[in-house]
């Protein structure tokens, strides 16, 4: 019998390459008027080949972007960019629809709910919190937890621990195939892949238990 559900945070109960990409734009253009001499489309480019190599929660990008394109960094240039990007995150950093609405009725079934999330810690908090979502979960794991990303089974036990049930009575939901159904189906968790957040839209070669193209297919496991 189920009694949890764990969820992973990004491109599951927010839409995060929208809200990336979103961000990235603006601070680009900010930079551009502060005098950075690249075109809007090069500098979203050159970013994202930063994120790519340093991981798409690196908190040095636009540094390393400035390094890259003027030899040095420009403080003017830096801030101009950073505060733009943050005006544009905030805005953008709201829960797909359906996510909310999912969530009460599972709390309604009384189904225990934790994240198990791969993003640094505060920036998880801070997710959730700009969502009005904080309050749903009894327990949120993150990378400053266990210092592992998934599918490395330590998140997933971890938080197994914390909700004091065992594999089989949660069913994980994430977006990415191979770090999430692969790490969770590794410890006899339940599966669903949230192909509606998915950034990858291939068939995965990792099967879930469910496929989810909204939130509230979740709940057909529950019925």
């Amino acid at each position: 019998m189920l009694k949890a559900v764990f969820f992973d945070l990004d491109n599951t109960l927010v839409d995060f390459m929208k809200m990336k990409r979103s961000s990235v734009e603006a601070a680009a253009s900010a930079m551009i008027d502060a005098g950075l001499p690249l075109t809007r489309a090069k500098a979203v480019k050159r970013i994202f080949e930063i994120y790519s190599a340093h991981g798409i929660e690196d908190q040095q990008v636009f540094q390393r972007l400035l390094k890259q394109t003027l030899g040095k960094m420009d403080y003017r240039i830096l801030a101009t960019g950073i505060a733009a990007y943050r005006r544009v995150q905030t805005g953008y950093m709201t829960p797909y629809p359906g996510v909310r609405s999912t969530l009460l009725a599972l709390k309604e079934k009384g189904v225990k709910l934790a994240i198990v999330s791969d993003a640094p810690r505060m920036r998880a908090w801070m997710r959730l919190a700009s969502m009005n979502l904080a309050e749903f979960f009894d327990a949120v794991i993150t990378l400053g937890d266990t210092k592992l990303k998934k599918p490395a089974s330590q998140p997933f036990k971890k938080a197994l621990r914390e909700m004091g049930v065992g594999s089989r009575e949660v069913i994980f939901v994430g977006d990415n195939p191979d770090r999430d159904v692969a790490g969770a189906k590794a410890l006899g968790m339940k599966t669903a892949w949230a192909r509606y957040g998915a950034v990858l839209k291939q068939k995965p070669k990792q099967k879930a238990d469910l496929v989810l193209n909204s939130p509230a297919d979740l709940l057909k496991a529950f019925s």
